[in-house]
Protein backbone atom coordinates (compact mmCIF):
# COMPACT_ATOMS: atom_id res chain seq x y z
CA UNK A 1 0.00 0.00 0.00
CA UNK A 2 1.22 3.68 -0.33
CA UNK A 3 1.71 6.45 2.12
CA UNK A 4 -1.18 8.58 2.09
CA UNK A 5 0.89 11.60 2.36
CA UNK A 6 3.02 10.37 -1.22
CA UNK A 7 6.25 9.97 1.46
CA UNK A 8 6.97 6.55 -0.23
CA UNK A 9 5.44 2.75 -0.39
CA UNK A 10 4.71 0.92 3.35
CA UNK A 11 6.20 -2.39 3.94
CA UNK A 12 3.44 -4.35 4.25
CA UNK A 13 2.90 -6.70 7.38
CA UNK A 14 2.19 -10.51 6.91
CA UNK A 15 -1.67 -9.55 7.39
CA UNK A 16 -4.79 -10.47 5.34
CA UNK A 17 -5.78 -7.37 3.31
CA UNK A 18 -9.45 -7.46 2.98
CA UNK A 19 -9.94 -6.92 6.57
CA UNK A 20 -8.96 -4.38 6.03
CA UNK A 21 -10.46 -3.30 2.97
CA UNK A 22 -14.52 -2.64 3.44
CA UNK A 23 -12.89 1.13 5.10
CA UNK A 24 -14.28 4.56 3.27
CA UNK A 25 -13.24 7.10 5.55
CA UNK A 26 -9.91 5.47 6.74
CA UNK A 27 -6.81 4.61 5.29
CA UNK A 28 -5.00 1.81 6.64
CA UNK A 29 -1.31 1.06 5.84
CA UNK A 30 1.78 -0.65 7.34
CA UNK A 31 4.53 1.74 7.03
CA UNK A 32 6.86 -0.23 9.07
CA UNK A 33 7.06 -4.05 10.03
CA UNK A 34 4.55 -4.80 12.98
CA UNK A 35 2.75 -0.78 13.01
CA UNK A 36 -0.78 -0.82 11.48
CA UNK A 37 -1.33 3.13 10.58
CA UNK A 38 -5.08 4.10 10.74
CA UNK A 39 -5.84 7.69 8.63
CA UNK A 40 -8.82 9.78 9.30
CA UNK A 41 -9.99 10.36 5.53
CA UNK A 42 -12.15 12.73 5.28
CA UNK A 43 -9.98 16.30 4.44
CA UNK A 44 -12.43 18.18 2.94
CA UNK A 45 -14.56 17.89 6.19
CA UNK A 46 -11.40 18.81 8.39
CA UNK A 47 -11.58 15.00 9.41
CA UNK A 48 -14.95 16.23 11.27
CA UNK A 49 -16.05 12.34 13.47
CA UNK A 50 -19.52 11.47 12.04
CA UNK A 51 -20.72 7.94 13.14
CA UNK A 52 -19.70 5.99 10.14
CA UNK A 53 -16.20 7.57 10.71
CA UNK A 54 -16.07 6.58 13.94
CA UNK A 55 -17.53 3.17 13.61
CA UNK A 56 -14.59 2.66 10.69
CA UNK A 57 -11.63 3.85 13.02
CA UNK A 58 -12.60 1.78 15.87
CA UNK A 59 -13.50 -1.91 13.40
CA UNK A 60 -10.19 -0.90 12.20
CA UNK A 61 -8.55 -0.37 15.99
CA UNK A 62 -10.30 -3.89 16.67
CA UNK A 63 -8.97 -5.65 13.74
CA UNK A 64 -5.18 -4.50 14.77
CA UNK A 65 -5.67 -5.45 18.16
CA UNK A 66 -6.17 -9.42 17.11
CA UNK A 67 -4.16 -9.23 14.04
CA UNK A 68 -0.53 -10.88 15.52
CA UNK A 69 1.04 -9.33 12.99
CA UNK A 70 0.64 -5.66 14.26
CA UNK A 71 2.44 -4.54 17.36
CA UNK A 72 1.61 -0.87 17.56
CA UNK A 73 -0.91 1.10 16.33
CA UNK A 74 -0.78 4.96 14.71
CA UNK A 75 -4.18 7.37 14.58
CA UNK A 76 -3.02 10.45 11.95
CA UNK A 77 -5.51 12.52 9.91
CA UNK A 78 -5.64 13.54 6.36
CA UNK A 79 -4.98 17.15 5.29
CA UNK A 80 -4.61 20.13 7.10
CA UNK A 81 -5.57 18.61 10.43
CA UNK A 82 -5.51 15.77 12.62
CA UNK A 83 -9.74 16.41 13.31
CA UNK A 84 -11.86 19.60 13.94
CA UNK A 85 -13.72 17.55 16.36
CA UNK A 86 -17.70 16.04 15.48
CA UNK A 87 -19.37 16.86 12.59
CA UNK A 88 -22.07 19.59 13.31
CA UNK A 89 -23.02 19.96 10.20
CA UNK A 90 -25.44 17.13 9.38
CA UNK A 91 -23.02 14.56 8.64
CA UNK A 92 -24.80 11.90 11.36
CA UNK A 93 -28.19 12.12 9.08
CA UNK A 94 -29.42 8.67 8.58
CA UNK A 95 -26.48 7.03 10.30
CA UNK A 96 -26.72 5.02 13.69
CA UNK A 97 -24.09 5.09 16.01
CA UNK A 98 -21.46 2.68 15.42
CA UNK A 99 -22.16 0.53 18.79
CA UNK A 100 -24.59 0.25 21.13
CA UNK A 101 -24.99 2.82 24.26
CA UNK A 102 -27.57 2.41 26.73
CA UNK A 103 -30.18 5.02 25.97
CA UNK A 104 -31.71 7.82 27.91
CA UNK A 105 -30.39 11.26 29.33
CA UNK A 106 -26.57 11.30 28.43
CA UNK A 107 -26.49 9.19 25.97
CA UNK A 108 -24.36 10.86 23.58
CA UNK A 109 -21.52 12.01 25.84
CA UNK A 110 -21.77 8.54 27.53
CA UNK A 111 -21.77 6.99 23.76
CA UNK A 112 -18.12 8.88 22.50
CA UNK A 113 -16.62 8.27 26.33
CA UNK A 114 -17.36 5.00 25.84
CA UNK A 115 -15.83 5.22 22.46
CA UNK A 116 -12.50 6.50 23.29
CA UNK A 117 -12.21 4.88 26.43
CA UNK A 118 -12.27 2.03 24.75
CA UNK A 119 -9.20 2.33 23.14
CA UNK A 120 -7.50 2.36 26.82
CA UNK A 121 -8.79 -1.57 27.00
CA UNK A 122 -7.20 -2.38 23.30
CA UNK A 123 -4.11 -4.97 24.88
CA UNK A 124 -1.69 -2.82 22.04
CA UNK A 125 -0.60 0.75 22.04
CA UNK A 126 -2.17 3.56 20.13
CA UNK A 127 -0.17 6.97 19.19
CA UNK A 128 -2.14 9.69 18.04
CA UNK A 129 -0.42 12.18 15.61
CA UNK A 130 -1.37 15.44 15.28
CA UNK A 131 -1.10 18.19 13.32
CA UNK A 132 -3.15 21.18 12.88
CA UNK A 133 -6.35 21.53 14.47
CA UNK A 134 -7.26 19.08 17.21
CA UNK A 135 -10.51 20.24 18.59
CA UNK A 136 -13.03 19.06 20.68
CA UNK A 137 -14.43 15.43 19.62
CA UNK A 138 -10.70 15.57 18.10
CA UNK A 139 -8.99 16.19 21.10
CA UNK A 140 -11.37 13.38 23.38
CA UNK A 141 -9.93 11.09 20.40
CA UNK A 142 -5.84 11.77 21.27
CA UNK A 143 -7.03 11.33 24.98
CA UNK A 144 -7.92 8.18 24.69
CA UNK A 145 -4.93 7.07 22.79
CA UNK A 146 -1.47 5.55 24.86
CA UNK A 147 0.87 7.98 23.21
CA UNK A 148 0.15 11.42 21.97
CA UNK A 149 2.91 13.20 19.93
CA UNK A 150 2.51 16.63 18.36
CA UNK A 151 3.26 19.26 15.87
CA UNK A 152 4.41 22.27 17.50
CA UNK A 153 2.36 24.43 15.71
CA UNK A 154 -0.65 22.15 16.09
CA UNK A 155 -3.68 23.80 17.76
CA UNK A 156 -5.51 21.33 20.66
CA UNK A 157 -8.36 23.46 21.97
CA UNK A 158 -12.11 22.73 23.04
CA UNK A 159 -14.19 25.33 21.60
CA UNK A 160 -17.57 23.73 22.49
CA UNK A 161 -16.93 25.02 26.06
CA UNK A 162 -18.33 28.64 24.33
CA UNK A 163 -21.78 26.78 24.12
CA UNK A 164 -21.75 24.00 26.33
CA UNK A 165 -20.51 21.15 28.41
CA UNK A 166 -17.01 18.74 27.13
CA UNK A 167 -18.56 15.05 26.30
CA UNK A 168 -15.00 13.90 27.78
CA UNK A 169 -13.90 16.14 30.66
CA UNK A 170 -9.81 14.96 30.48
CA UNK A 171 -8.29 17.90 30.78
CA UNK A 172 -7.99 18.62 34.87
CA UNK A 173 -6.87 14.84 34.84
CA UNK A 174 -3.77 15.95 32.20
CA UNK A 175 -2.94 19.42 32.35
CA UNK A 176 -3.00 20.50 35.83
CA UNK A 177 -6.40 22.09 37.80
CA UNK A 178 -5.04 25.72 36.73
CA UNK A 179 -4.90 25.35 32.87
CA UNK A 180 -7.26 23.09 32.53
CA UNK A 181 -9.88 25.63 34.08
CA UNK A 182 -8.73 28.61 32.17
CA UNK A 183 -9.17 26.25 29.04
CA UNK A 184 -12.69 25.17 30.07
CA UNK A 185 -13.43 28.97 31.12
CA UNK A 186 -12.15 30.65 27.75
CA UNK A 187 -12.45 27.79 25.23
CA UNK A 188 -8.80 28.88 23.77
CA UNK A 189 -6.47 26.61 21.91
CA UNK A 190 -3.13 26.07 23.04
CA UNK A 191 -0.46 25.09 20.94
CA UNK A 192 1.48 21.91 20.60
CA UNK A 193 4.57 22.86 22.06
CA UNK A 194 2.05 24.33 25.41
CA UNK A 195 0.19 20.93 25.18
CA UNK A 196 3.49 19.00 25.72
CA UNK A 197 4.49 21.45 28.74
CA UNK A 198 1.14 20.77 30.34
CA UNK A 199 1.32 17.30 29.79
CA UNK A 200 -1.76 16.86 27.63
CA UNK A 201 0.87 15.67 25.02
CA UNK A 202 3.73 12.77 25.18
CA UNK A 203 6.21 15.30 23.52
CA UNK A 204 5.94 18.07 20.47
CA UNK A 205 8.19 18.13 17.48
CA UNK A 206 8.66 20.21 14.56
CA UNK A 207 5.97 19.46 11.67
CA UNK A 208 8.45 18.60 9.44
CA UNK A 209 9.56 15.92 11.97
CA UNK A 210 6.67 14.64 13.61
CA UNK A 211 6.10 11.78 11.15
CA UNK A 212 9.44 10.38 11.61
CA UNK A 213 9.49 10.68 15.18
CA UNK A 214 6.09 8.85 15.80
CA UNK A 215 7.57 6.14 13.39
CA UNK A 216 10.65 5.95 15.13
CA UNK A 217 8.90 5.70 18.30
CA UNK A 218 6.17 3.02 16.83
CA UNK A 219 9.38 1.00 15.47
CA UNK A 220 11.01 0.86 19.14
CA UNK A 221 7.67 -0.61 20.29
CA UNK A 222 7.41 -3.36 17.66
CA UNK A 223 10.37 -4.93 18.61
CA UNK A 224 9.16 -5.52 22.12
CA UNK A 225 7.29 -8.77 23.12
CA UNK A 226 3.18 -7.56 22.26
CA UNK A 227 2.25 -9.67 25.43
CA UNK A 228 4.90 -8.42 27.77
CA UNK A 229 3.45 -4.60 26.43
CA UNK A 230 0.34 -5.00 26.53
CA UNK A 231 0.68 -5.89 30.30
CA UNK A 232 2.35 -2.58 30.72
CA UNK A 233 -0.02 -0.62 29.23
CA UNK A 234 -2.51 -2.16 31.11
CA UNK A 235 -0.27 -1.25 34.16
CA UNK A 236 -0.14 2.00 33.67
CA UNK A 237 -3.73 2.60 32.80
CA UNK A 238 -4.86 0.77 36.01
CA UNK A 239 -2.68 3.30 37.64
CA UNK A 240 -4.81 5.94 36.39
CA UNK A 241 -8.40 4.31 37.11
CA UNK A 242 -7.04 4.05 40.66
CA UNK A 243 -6.40 7.43 41.06
CA UNK A 244 -10.29 7.85 39.48
CA UNK A 245 -9.84 8.83 35.84
CA UNK A 246 -12.32 6.55 34.21
CA UNK A 247 -14.96 7.65 37.00
CA UNK A 248 -14.19 10.93 36.58
CA UNK A 249 -14.63 11.39 33.26
CA UNK A 250 -17.64 8.98 33.43
CA UNK A 251 -19.42 11.48 35.90
CA UNK A 252 -18.85 14.62 33.78
CA UNK A 253 -21.20 13.00 31.34
CA UNK A 254 -23.78 13.75 33.34
CA UNK A 255 -23.01 17.65 33.28
CA UNK A 256 -22.63 17.29 29.76
CA UNK A 257 -26.07 16.38 29.62
CA UNK A 258 -27.37 19.12 31.45
CA UNK A 259 -25.99 21.78 29.19
CA UNK A 260 -28.17 20.96 26.57
CA UNK A 261 -30.85 22.53 29.22
CA UNK A 262 -29.26 25.76 29.09
CA UNK A 263 -30.35 29.16 27.49
CA UNK A 264 -26.30 29.73 26.22
CA UNK A 265 -26.89 26.44 24.75
CA UNK A 266 -30.72 26.56 23.32
CA UNK A 267 -29.14 30.10 22.03
CA UNK A 268 -26.27 28.35 19.73
CA UNK A 269 -28.79 25.82 18.46
CA UNK A 270 -31.30 28.44 17.45
CA UNK A 271 -28.66 30.33 15.31
CA UNK A 272 -27.34 27.19 13.54
CA UNK A 273 -30.97 26.62 12.80
CA UNK A 274 -31.65 30.15 11.45
CA UNK A 275 -28.59 30.97 9.96
CA UNK A 276 -26.53 28.06 9.48
CA UNK A 277 -23.45 26.02 10.96
CA UNK A 278 -20.64 28.43 9.72
CA UNK A 279 -22.19 31.82 10.97
CA UNK A 280 -22.55 30.21 13.88
CA UNK A 281 -19.26 28.92 14.50
CA UNK A 282 -18.01 32.32 13.08
CA UNK A 283 -19.92 34.30 15.52
CA UNK A 284 -19.27 32.12 18.16
CA UNK A 285 -15.79 32.31 18.03
CA UNK A 286 -15.01 36.01 16.22
CA UNK A 287 -14.81 37.60 19.22
CA UNK A 288 -11.98 35.72 20.02
CA UNK A 289 -10.35 35.94 16.49
CA UNK A 290 -9.60 32.15 16.72
CA UNK A 291 -10.42 29.06 14.88
CA UNK A 292 -12.75 29.67 11.85
CA UNK A 293 -11.63 33.61 12.60
CA UNK A 294 -8.12 32.65 12.09
CA UNK A 295 -8.58 32.10 8.33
Amino acid sequence: MTDQYGEGESIPVEADPSRYSDRELVIVDTPLEGVLRITLNRPEKRNALNNQLRGELVHALQIGDTDPAVKVMIIRGAGTCFSAGYDLGGGNIGQPLPHFTAPGEGVWPRHVTETWMGIWDLSKPVIAQIHGYCLAGGSELATGCDLVYIADDALMGYPAVRFGVPDMQFHPWLMGMRAAMEMVLTGDPITGIEAARLGWATRSYPAQDLESAVLATAERIARLPSDIVSLNKRAVHRQMEVMGIRAGIRQGTELCSLAIHQDGFAEFISMVSENGLTTALTNRDEPFGDYRTET
